[in-house]
């Protein structure tokens, strides 16, 4: 079988997308909103509230969350939406998750977060979705959680238990731009919400705050200051870089995270991002997770493989294609020969990179199946998937060669990893099937009474 260039010539259309798009690496000026669309913008409800090509905040995005996908309610001022709120209806929707029905919210809106958030800014944001925002009668499906999650009312003990409703009060001790910091990461900006991770019963753990947590599928990484894992050996100046372009020499931002640089980031002030910054540098590091042999951004170096298989025939059964055959086909031509990417950084390295240095490996995988697609200042950045050209086990062969060459070797790539990933099973996203232990719990609790009974009759009987 001679050899097959289409591949080669898609990745290379994708290179090009990509050059064409690098222009937007470099932040934009822009125009300062107002108070209430900047505290919206620094909220990101746009992620959550509006569908690719959508109206702004019609709703209809689906979230995918362990109790089962939840959808996001149309948020713009008509009926269909909110409105018919009132400045205190809309204050307990976002800072304490009640609807104007009475009916209790799901914590994937993160008003657990914006319970922090000051009266000022709620007022103000209110003012603006009534006022500017455009109404859409948009009726987003509702959200249809399997029993016993589907019962809204349980949310109100859940709440009882884990909802702090204090809004944020400075330090005295710490400065004006750490609290605006603390403020933006705790409140409005939420990033507890996707890099801390959760406990059985969904409450984020407040022993490992920004630790690293899961958004579906994604793996949104460790934020804290923790020098190996963390952030703490970025200088504020990349932090910063990284939020208002999603790039940077150590990382590039994909699926959730792409989707809070274009909605929202990219929009926050130079001083609020410096703010950001500066709090996340000082929040502790997990110790548990410090064991580890280097800095997850200083695995790897340029090498490759392709001197054995270019020039030579491919095999006929796809399958058969190795890691270095299929780097050759679909990646070479942007991220180049040795995985160096381009001079320029447009296209990034794939060695000294947070993608391949993590432990973990849905991020690598999802972004060779998805691709990135990120729109900013009207250009497209573009990273092709090929979840319709590859097979999983393509998938999974080319995830290990990259990893092996210029990422962490103690991260892998499996077969049965990349199926859940294409099709959504839970155990694949590595998050807990909540609905499976109910119902294991469910049938140990069953199986408990019976015992009891059991015992209980024979203790009649005997007397």
């Amino acid at each position: 079988m001679s050899r097959v260039t289409i591949p080669a010539r898609n990745a290379l259309l994708a290179g090009l997308l990509l050059l064409a798009g690098h222009c937007d690496l470099v932040a934009q000026p822009q125009e300062q909103p107002g108070r209430g669309e900047y505290v919206a913008i620094l909220g990101d409800c746009m992620a959550c509230h509006t569908t690719p090509g959508g109206q702004p905040f019609a709703g209809g995005v689906l979230l995918p969350t362990p109790l089962g996908d939840i959808i996001s309610t149309n948020i713009t001022p008509s009926v269909a939406g909110i409105g018919a709120y009132t400045l205190e209806q809309f204050d307990a929707a976002v800072r304490r998750g009640i609807r104007a029905d009475g009916k209790y919210l799901y914590p994937a809106m993160p008003y657990t977060a914006y319970a922090q958030v000051t009266d000022d800014d709620i007022a103000a944001m209110y003012d603006w979705f009534m006022t500017e925002v455009e109404p859409s009668d948009c009726h987003p499906p509702p959200t249809e959680l399997p029993f016993p999650f589907s019962i809204r009312l349980s949310m109100a003990v859940w709440n009882a238990l884990f909802l702090d409703d204090q809004v944020f009060a400075s330090d005295p001790d710490q400065s004006e731009q750490w609290n605006r910091g603390a403020y933006l990461v705790k409140g409005l900006a939420h990033c507890g919400t996707c890099h801390t991770p959760r406990t059985l019963l969904m409450r984020e753990d407040p022993s490992r705050h920004l630790a690293g947590g899961a958004v579906g599928p994604w793996e949104a990484p460790d934020i804290t200051s923790d020098p190996q894992t963390g952030i703490g050996d970025w200088s504020i100046e990349e932090l910063v870089q990284y939020m208002q372009t999603g790039s940077s020499n150590r990382s590039q931002a994909a699926g959730p995270m792409a989707e809070a640089v274009d909605h929202s980031l990219r929009h926050v002030t130079e001083a609020d991002l410096q703010a950001i910054a500066v709090y996340l540098q000082t929040v502790p590091a997990v110790s548990t997770l410090s064991q580890v042999e280097r800095a997850v951004h200083e695995w790897g170096q340029a090498d490759n493989e392709l001197a054995a298989v270019r020039g030579e025939d491919l095999p006929d059964e796809a399958d058969g294609w190795s890691g270095a055959q299929l780097f050759d086909a679909y990646c070479a031509a942007c991220h180049q020969a040795s995985g160096q990417g381009t001079a320029d950084g447009a296209i990034p390295a794939l060695y000294h990179n947070t993608a391949t240095g993590r432990p973990h490996s849905n991020n690598l995988a999802l972004v060779i199946l998805q691709g990135i697609h990120r729109v900013s200042e009207g250009h497209d950045i573009r990273m092709p998937g090929f979840a319709h050209e590859l097979n999983n086990l393509q998938v999974t062969t080319l995830g290990n060669h990259v990893l092996s060459l210029y990422g962490n070797p103690d991260a892998q790539v499996t077969l049965e990893q990349v199926q859940g990933l294409r099709y959504g099973s839970a155990q694949a996203q590595g998050q807990p099937d909540l609905m499976r232990l109910f119902r294991i719990g469910g049938a140990m609790l069953f199986v408990g009474v019976l015992l009891a009974v059991r015992l209980s009759l024979r203790k009649i009987i005997r007397t």
